[in-house]
């Protein structure tokens, strides 16, 4: 299957960027039989979509945090495809039953907070149950009562998969359900269709698929369900080379989508593949956004050369979201990849401070005569 044609053919071109909120979707939402829940903490409404006949019922839920907008992009695009008149659609249709709750945390996609009003994570919630939001899925849960759970979340661009130097564009996770994370039947379903979509992710992305940590946690919403029995996948939608707007990566996540659901109707006997699950390397820490490499530097009156890094904070301005970034380490960086990398070749560094970078500062500087503005190469 050509995916690639595939997402070009059904990409929901009415939404991009990272800054996704109730206003973006709500239109798309009116083309479908949707069903408003309830309300999040300011009064927002929260909307279900369900649809198809199939005896596997599957529940996916984005943005629970509210700046993790990349697998909201890549959910409609699915919806879009799931309705289409084709064989595809049909298929998913009569095979699945969908229960999606697109965006569970409006008022912290509107604030661009990974929180709710409350200053909640809601992936914090699922034993105390404190916020609305938080009930709501978990109601929507033990109603539907779901085959297999797609907890969809965006991840930081610090993420490398394993050792490969590459950054982890798409990660997964099969929760653990117990302290001892021990697998069960109810892991390894979740396994198998991880292994299914990395499989397929490989022929577009090598080397760029991670495997998130499963240090147990029952405050999670995905350890909760994982421990009520229902196999389920927690999706994490990484950077790809100069995608910071993560257009790239949506299409990924749609791709893993489409590909996990095929081998979930097409193989009925489950095999085990925690051998396979356990070879997609685990994340690491590994990446800066800007590496700075071979710096001269004057402190205290002497000259020495260090490497530095900056990464970018992402702000809310009018609307859209700014990319500024800031001096975060300053030290050998012998573990760390950029996702750019500027070779100073031993040029001084200046800035209108001073002769040394400071953490937190904003990245703008001289390199000799090279000149850096929020990061990059002016």
């Amino acid at each position: 299957m050509d995916y690639l044609q595939l997402h070009q053919q059904y990409k929901e071109t009415s939404i991009s960027g990272r800054y996704i909120t109730l206003q973006h979707i709500e239109p798309l939402l009116a083309k479908y039989k949707t069903e408003v829940i309830g309300q999040s903490v300011l009064s927002k409404p929260l909307y279900k979509l369900q649809f198809g006949s199939g005896k596997t019922k599957i529940l996916m839920w984005s943005q629970m945090h509210g700046n993790e907008s990349t697998t909201t992009k890549a959910l409609f695009d699915f919806i879009n495809l799931a309705h289409s008149s084709t064989d595809l659609g049909k298929s998913l249709r009569s095979k699945f039953t969908f229960c999606l709750l697109p965006m569970l945390n409006p008022d912290g996609a509107e604030l661009y907070t990974r929180e709710n009003a409350n200053e909640i994570d809601l992936n914090r919630d699922a034993q105390n149950l404190s916020q609305p939001e938080s009930v709501l899925l978990r109601k929507t849960f033990e109603e539907f009562k779901p085959d297999y759970c797609y907890n969809l979340h965006d991840q930081r661009t610090i993420f490398a998969a394993g050792t490969t130097g590459k950054p982890a564009t798409v990660s997964f996770l099969a929760p653990a359900y117990n302290e001892e994370r021990e697998i069960n039947d109810v892991r390894i379903k979740a396994m198998n269709v991880i292994v299914a979509m990395n499989e397929t992710l490989q022929d577009y992305i090598p080397n760029q698929i991670g495997r998130f940590d499963d240090s147990f946690n029952l405050n999670c919403i995905g350890d909760t369900f994982q421990y009520l029995n229902s196999p389920t996948i927690l999706f994490e939608a990484g950077h790809f080379q100069n995608d910071y707007n993560r257009e790239m990566t949506r299409m990924y996540i749609f791709i893993a989508l489409v590909s996990g659901l095929q081998n979930l109707h097409e193989n009925d006997i489950v095999h085990n593949k925690i051998e396979d699950y356990l070879k997609i390397p685990q994340n690491k820490v590994a990446f800066c956004d800007f590496v700075y490499k071979n710096v001269k530097i004057n402190y205290d009156n002497v000259e020495k050369i260090v490497n530095f890094a900056a990464q970018f904070k992402e702000v809310l301005k009018n609307g859209a979201i700014a990319f500024e970034a800031v001096i975060s380490k300053v030290d050998d960086l012998e573990h760390y990849f950029g996702h750019i990398t500027v070779d100073a070749n031993n040029e001084i560094y200046h800035d209108v401070e001073g002769n040394y970078p400071k953490i937190g500062a904003k990245a703008n500087f001289n390199l000799g005569k090279i000149k850096i503005v929020n990061g990059t190469l002016s």
